[in-house]
């Protein structure tokens, strides 16, 4: 199991125990007659976070452990198409003046746990898994043999039972069914189905469906913090924007290889934890294309940047690099982020043992490098004390030059 999958494996109960929180404020804001706040709003958020979304397009992350899309010339991974540009790919190739293809949205149960605590709603009638899985595939083969765009979801048992409750649906009923697999809450561009098998595209959802609930939950924490003023889209691109130099710089300074990326943080006020984890690979001096994990990545950040959060972010450098896996670290407080020392690095990595997290095989803690200082708070000329420029980091974006 990689490092990234362990991350994942652990944080997915908290992520869970955040959006279960967040559908309460959504449920008790509606009781309550729907007032302003987190709590009485419903925030759809672009598939795309803006400048501080991932460098060179969207389509999602192999899977966990495999090298990221696009990299090292091998197949791509079942899914690679979907969501980000892949759920526009039908425009590609369309006769001119031929109508798009009628898209369709479904929520599949993707674990046997899951199906069975669904099956006591008779969704299934007495099918098993296995058959479940089996006629679901020859349908979805069936309607996109007719033209039929499809957009995949997973369908979670305790998150729809949350949402039957908060809209007042029937679980057991179709319409609650058609309603949750096209529920605009989650964030992001669709999951499209391309004609793979689900026992190879499970697992290629279920992370895609992670990285959109992240989203989704640190979006809306970037939102609250930023605030509803007129001020609010100018400090929203301003935050993006840093968080993209932020990314290229760890790009930067990560060197070849391939790399993973966690974040931790919390926020000021009500504690809420915040988490998410990208592959980072570089391969001949150019930034490999990121996907949707990197989407949940930077908003993470961002959520911790505007709203004071506390916390830190490690860069897990290549486990096949000589000497070693170089392990560096930044403190996230007040919501900025500064270089760990060695030490720190070392009772980061321990403080996640003590969380449920294995230690690194071979890790090497090391002093983090400097970071781009947030533009308000930069030296004359955009240069952070001590620091790179905002923007200015040396890796090139693949199929571009230096950013400038």
């Amino acid at each position: 199991m990689s490092a990234q999958s362990q991350f994942f494996d652990f944080a997915e109960p908290v992520v869970r125990r955040v959006r279960a929180g967040v559908r309460a404020g959504v449920r008790a804001g509606a009781r309550g007659g729907g007032g302003g706040g987190a709590g009485g709003r419903r925030v759809p958020l672009p598939g795309r976070p803006g400048p501080g979304g991932p460098v060179g397009g969207g389509a999602p992350g192999g899977p966990p452990g495999g090298p990221p899309s696009g990299g090292r010339g091998g197949p791509r991974p079942p899914g690679a198409g979907a969501g980000g540009a892949g759920a526009r790919s039908w425009r590609r190739g369309r006769p001119r003046g031929a109508p798009p293809p009628l898209p369709v949205a479904c929520a599949l149960a993707v674990r046997q746990a899951d199906f069975a605590a669904l099956a006591r709603h008779g969704l299934f009638g007495r099918l098993a898994f296995r058959e479940y899985l089996r006629r679901t595939e020859a349908q979805l083969r069936a309607l996109r043999g007719q033209g039929v765009e499809i957009h995949l979801r997973v369908l979670e048992p305790a998150d729809y039972e949350d949402y039957c409750e908060l809209l007042g649906l029937d679980p057991a009923g179709a319409a609650a069914r058609v309603a949750y697999a096209a529920d605009p809450e989650l964030a992001g561009e669709p999951f499209v189905y391309a004609g793979e098998r689900l026992t190879e595209l499970l697992p290629v959802l279920v992370d895609d469906h992670w990285s959109r609930v992240r989203i989704t939950v640190a979006g809306r924490a970037l939102l609250d913090a930023i605030g509803e003023g007129a001020g609010g889209p100018a400090r929203l691109v301003e935050v993006m924007a840093y968080v993209a130099a932020v990314h290229l710089a760890l790009a930067e300074g990560a060197g070849e290889g391939r790399h993973l990326l966690t974040v931790r943080c919390h926020g000021p006020e009500d504690g809420e934890q915040l988490t998410a984890a990208a592959e980072l690979g570089i391969v001949a001096g150019r930034l490999v294309e990121g996907g949707r994990e990197v989407e949940a990545f930077c908003v993470t950040v961002a959520a911790g940047v505007a709203g004071g959060g506390a916390g830190g972010l490690l860069l897990h450098g290549d486990p096949a690099a000589p000497g070693g896996q170089a392990v560096r670290g930044w403190a996230l407080a007040d919501g900025r982020l500064r270089p760990m020392s060695a030490h720190e690095v070392f009772d980061a990595l321990t403080d996640d043992v003590a969380r449920g997290l294995p230690f690194p095989p071979g890790a090497v803690p090391l002093p983090g490098f400097a970071l781009p200082a947030f533009p308000a708070e930069a030296a004359p000329g955009g240069t952070a004390p001590g620091g790179t420029a905002p923007g200015a980091a040396g890796v090139e974006e693949e199929g571009g030059g230096a950013p400038g």
